[in-house]
């Protein structure tokens, strides 16, 4: 369904419907600080993991829509968005009218998806290309894949950038070919499912810890069950005593773990959160790296 570019902005300004004010920082009676933080307008909350400087001017609702209303122009504004904040605004960009791509059978399909981060951490905003997979409703990143991550300097005032915001998300469009390649390349490459697990979860020491064991074990049966869910629903074949399956599988079996069925902290259990989650995650990344090299 394709939405108009009115819809996307109200729905953007909407879902933050607040501003992110800096106040300085004062120390025992009253004494002055160069130091300032950052609150939300509706709610009063500090936003961020730390003080900033009298230079940090923090970006707006405005400079948000700003990239959104660039990443529409870059998919002839055949966009929806979904919005999130945590100490900063997140958007997932999902162009409506994109191909599919079709990697097994009908039920193994993905589609494009742009995250976009704009944090207050200081650092430069980030627009990532990644892909949405419909079998197990991941919401993933290949981060080694050249050209599908790009870079947005972390100012105020990006409604005066538009041009070159527009070239960012055409150049950042033309990334899902490259993207598209390396996920067939994966679906063709073979690896050995509890090999691939060893390498990102070892086993544990002969003398570790009763619960360690426990920890181990009940995360391996839970990967083997959703990657054999997963095959059963793409009409793949069973998995024979060696265990092997595409890389394509492997990576998303552990990328899904960490997304859907790892315990999360208390407060960060929305759905956002938990794709935010597994992007960061280490182990994610290490399956990530695993699968690269060997297509690389």
């Amino acid at each position: 369904m394709q939405i108009s570019s009115q819809d996307i902005a109200a729905k953007v300004q909407a879902d933050f419907d607040f501003n992110v004010d800096k106040f300085p920082l004062s120390g025992p009676d009253g004494m002055t600080t160069p130091w300032y933080a950052l609150f939300r307008s509706d709610t009063s909350e500090v936003v961020g993991n730390g003080s900033v400087t009298s230079r940090y001017v923090p970006h707006q609702t405005d400079d948000v829509l700003a990239l959104v209303d660039a990443a529409g122009e870059a998919f002839e504004g055949n966009i929806n968005c979904t919005t999130h904040f945590r100490d900063g605004h997140y958007v997932s960009i999902q162009p409506t009218d994109h191909e599919r791509l079709k990697v097994y059978d009908d039920q193994d399909n993905v589609w494009p998806r742009i995250l976009i981060n704009a944090g207050y951490d200081g650092r430069a905003f980030q627009a990532t290309m990644g892909y949405y997979r419909d079998l197990c409703r991941n919401l993933a990143e290949l981060k080694r894949v050249e050209g599908t991550t790009v870079s947005i300097r972390h100012t105020s005032g990006l409604r005066g950038h538009m041009d070159s915001l527009i070239a960012t998300f055409n150049t950042l469009k033309e990334s899902w070919a490259g993207l598209s390649d390396i996920i067939m390349q994966l679906q063709n490459e073979e690896v050995q499912m509890v090999d691939f697990l060893n390498e990102i979860y070892p086993q544990p020491e002969t003398d570790a810890s009763k619960r360690g064991v426990t920890v181990h074990k009940d995360r391996t049966e839970a990967i083997f069950k959703r990657l054999q869910s997963e095959r059963f629903r793409s009409n793949r074949p069973t998995m024979g005593s060696d265990y092997a399956v595409s890389a394509w599988e492997a990576f998303n079996a552990v990328q899904g773990y960490v997304q859907h069925d790892a315990q999360s902290k208390k407060g960060f259990k929305s759905d956002f959160d938990r794709i935010l989650r597994a992007s960061r995650d280490a182990n994610v990344r290490k399956a990530e790296s695993l699968v690269m090299s060997l297509v690389a």
